[in-house]
């Protein structure tokens, strides 16, 4: 088999490369070692606990273990499945902060600028803002992905954002837009009461085309000849066989496989891969390095009212919500309930938000595990920009081992303040007027948590992984001894080789990355063909007047 491109990975940016490459006339080849994304656990947007958890969607990674988190091992799910992590994640659609991708050029993703990839933000959606405002001049209205808003109809949620109002933050109609910083409706890849991944968005309508092919098959490595990427070695039905590149290879195979790929296909730290027996085609000392993720906690309330979700959290009350889900795509089921934000900056001197909040009307885990009996709420929280760095490592040279994940979660003392200043920011904005009719007792972390130790003792043993992980084969200039790819996303070192997913980012960005993602791969396609990227953009962020001085 052979094309001009292949393209290992159908996750958020394989998806759109394979989209933007065969609508532009090449022939492309698509490798995913996952299956089918049918079915209603999917499909349907209240059941997001369940495909994260699931072998058959999951490659079910767990980290080393951490040793400032107690020695916990975290869950660390990466997609195996037609969409990769866009077809198991929580749908939250966040692009991240102008000054992100600023921060970006100025670390040597030149091009990578807000300024150049809001552009490519706007070609990939059609923005649906339900009629609760925001303004289409900084949106997209005619991209494949759909980007919408819930029906934000449960008092909780509305009590919420006027809490936040109330405590003295800020408001924004469309934290995707021009202002990011304050609180408001949350935004999510569903459409129509479905889960619109990047496979829906993306790898079907291509798969139409004749000249794109999915192959189910494991990546083994990259095939690469005097210098240059050939194709890619796989194995299915138990043979080994090279799939053929005429043009590239592009690996998208998230930011755990891609690291691990290019060290079996012997470009890494020399040492490293010598440790292993793989012969080392370039010395790229950065692949593997640079992990970063967010952490995040739940602080939970009981609530005094039966507003929760905790009414439909019995099998009565499930199998309803999925009646009218699968009958009519409506109902509990057709929204992921997170459906009002916060982005805040957690002290005076940071010029923008540093503290991200996802609200939740039940009190639950996001693995689906209740922690209390009875009705309640939660915020989920957690610092933006933890200056912590892990790792990808190779376990083993064979391809079906699992690589070692190592965050090295919270190993920066700053880590330690930013999290007790996220507890004590939610616990007041829980306390505003808004929340008097239906806040009861703290659930967790409880009232009588209060001092930094106190609070370290929960953070050490509830910080859970927001599920973002990134970095490991970071953007940079050619001579930068740490950067594994160009801004071109081109591998340093080896010809016809490109790597295009979350690896990439220099620094991860403030919220969810499904969306940055999908931008990745789209910006990479034009590079890839050989075309002008799009026109910079000239609209400018909102930035917080008195950030110097002023909290909120």
């Amino acid at each position: 088999m052979e094309a001009d491109f292949v393209i290992v990975g159908a996750g958020s940016a394989g998806c759109a490369m394979a989209s933007r490459l065969s609508e532009a006339g090449a022939s492309v080849l698509v490798i995913e070692h996952g299956g089918s994304d049918a079915g209603p656990f999917i499909r349907m947007p209240g059941a997001l606990s369940y495909p994260m958890n699931m072998p058959l969607y999951d490659w079910g990674y767990r980290s080393e273990p951490e040793p400032h988190l107690g020695g916990r091992r975290l869950a660390t799910p990466r997609g195996k499945v037609i969409g990769g992590s866009s077809s198991i994640n929580g749908m939250v659609y966040v692009r991240g902060h102008a000054c992100d991708y600023d921060t970006w050029a100025q670390m040597g993703a030149d091009g990578w600028s807000f300024a150049d990839v809001l552009p490519y933000f706007r070609r990939m959606e059609t923005w649906h803002d339900g009629g609760h405002g925001g303004d289409p001049h900084w949106r997209g209205q005619s991209g494949p992905l759909h980007v919408s808003r819930g029906k934000r109809d449960n008092p909780l949620t509305q009590a919420f954002v006027e809490a936040g109002r109330e405590a003295g933050y800020e408001l924004t109609d469309d934290y995707n837009g021009e202002k990011q910083e304050g609180f408001g409706p949350m935004e999510a890849t569903i459409w129509q009461g479905r889960r619109w991944s990047a496979a829906e968005a993306y790898l079907k309508p291509a798969l139409k085309r004749p000249n794109c092919d999915l192959v189910r098959a494991h990546a083994q490595r990259v095939v690469i000849e005097e210098g240059r990427a050939t194709g890619v070695e796989v194995t299915r039905g138990g043979k080994t066989e090279v799939i053929l590149a005429r043009r590239e290879v592009i690996l998208a195979a998230s930011s755990i496989n891609s690291p691990k790929l290019l060290m079996l296909s012997g470009i890494g730290p020399a040492a490293h891969l010598a440790e292993h027996g793989i012969a080392v085609v370039a010395d790229r000392a950065g692949v593997g390095q640079n992990l970063q993720d967010h952490l995040e906690l739940y602080i939970q309330m009981a609530a005094t009212q039966p507003v929760s979700l905790f009414k439909y959290w019995n099998l009565v009350g499930k199998a309803r919500v999925g009646a009218q889900w699968l009958l009519t795509k409506t109902g509990p089921g057709a929204s992921n309930q997170f459906e009002s934000a916060g982005f805040i900056r957690s002290r005076a001197g940071v010029k923008y938000p540093d503290i991200q909040f996802h609200f939740l009307p039940i009190a639950v885990r996001y693995d689906g595990q209740a922690a209390a009996e009875g009705h309640g709420f939660q915020a989920h929280v957690g610092p933006m920009r933890s200056k912590s760095r892990g790792a990808v490592t190779l376990a083993s040279s064979d391809p079906a081992a699992a690589p070692k994940i190592f965050f090295n979660y919270m190993s920066h003392q700053d880590d330690w303040s930013d999290f007790r200043t996220c507890i004590r920011l939610t616990r007041e904005i829980f306390a505003q007027e808004a929340f008097k009719p239906f806040a009861g007792h703290e659930i967790q972390p409880g009232d009588a948590v209060q001092s930094d130790a106190e609070l370290d003792d929960f953070i050490r043993e509830h910080a859970e992984s927001a599920y973002h992980p990134c970095g490991t084969a970071r953007m940079g200039r050619a001579d930068d001894p740490m950067a594994v790819v160009d801004p071109e996303c081109r591998v340093i070192g080896v010809e016809g080789l490109r790597l295009a997913d979350s690896s990439v980012f220099p620094q991860i960005t403030n919220g969810n990355l499904n969306g940055p993602s999908i931008m990745v791969g789209e910006k990479a396609a034009d590079h890839i063909l050989g075309r002008a990227p799009l026109a910079p953009a000239n609209e400018h962020p909102w930035i917080h007047p008195d950030w110097q001085t002023a909290q909120r």
